[in-house]
């Protein structure tokens, strides 16, 4: 209880100091909005948790696209792997208690200049985290996705999957999903631009349909 309250605290002091909070606290303003909407309808338990970064937030249809389940979407716009790590997990993530939680992050890491051993090791930290939080929990690992706009980090995301992908295969109530192969194009290995926004970054509808059809053996 006494650790809830420091943590609520922090968050508190952290958000009501303008632009030196968004310094120490990275995209404090959204983590203020999540909590709002928590403190009007906080989330049952037992929940299927989306965290991540903007991928998970700009799908701003996931929970109609998954209208039968308990969907919590706590996609924070920009956020890299070691900042959920560091500091959004006692926010967007522990307090729900969720049953399952897929994560999308780390492709803002390398775009920022971070290895793909890096963003691993981060991702390794933030399951042993969870793992103990939540032991009960199945953590689902969403490949991080090939973008036209980010063509030149390519080896360096492929081997963050890869040896994400390596370390989940010995764990329990842990899964590697590849949501990268389906946005390529038919026979090659880049990514099928009309599966995008304008952006080149960010997928489009059409992006998220494919992503859904993977991921729904997964929701039950």
């Amino acid at each position: 209880m006494k650790l809830k309250f420091l943590a609520i605290l922090f968050l508190t002091l952290a958000v009501g100091k303008g632009v030196h909070a968004q310094q120490n606290f990275p995209f404090a303003d959204e983590i203020r909005v999540f909590k709002h909407q928590d403190s009007l309808k906080f989330p049952p338990k037992n929940g299927i948790l989306f965290i991540g970064s903007s991928s998970i937030r700009f799908w701003t249809d996931l929970e109609q696209r998954f209208s039968d389940k308990p969907i919590i979407r706590r996609g924070v716009g920009g956020c890299q792997l070691w900042q959920l790590v560091d500091y959004y997990t006692p926010y967007i993530l522990f307090p729900y208690h969720p049953r399952k939680i897929f994560v999308y992050t780390g492709e803002n890491d390398i775009a920022a200049g971070k290895n793909g051993k890096f963003v691993a090791e981060e991702f390794e930290k933030l399951w042993a985290m969870i793992h103990q939080q939540l032991p009960d929990a199945t953590i689902y690992f969403m490949s991080i996705k090939p973008s036209p706009s980010r063509a030149r980090y390519t080896a360096e995301m492929d081997l963050a999957n890869q040896l994400i992908k390596s370390y989940l295969a010995g764990k329990p109530n842990s899964k590697y999903i590849n949501v990268s192969s389906v946005i390529l194009k038919s026979n090659s290995s880049m990514p099928d631009s009309s599966l995008f926004k304008s952006d080149y970054l960010h997928l489009n509808s059409k992006g998220y349909d494919k992503w859904q059809k993977v991921l729904e053996p997964y929701m039950n």
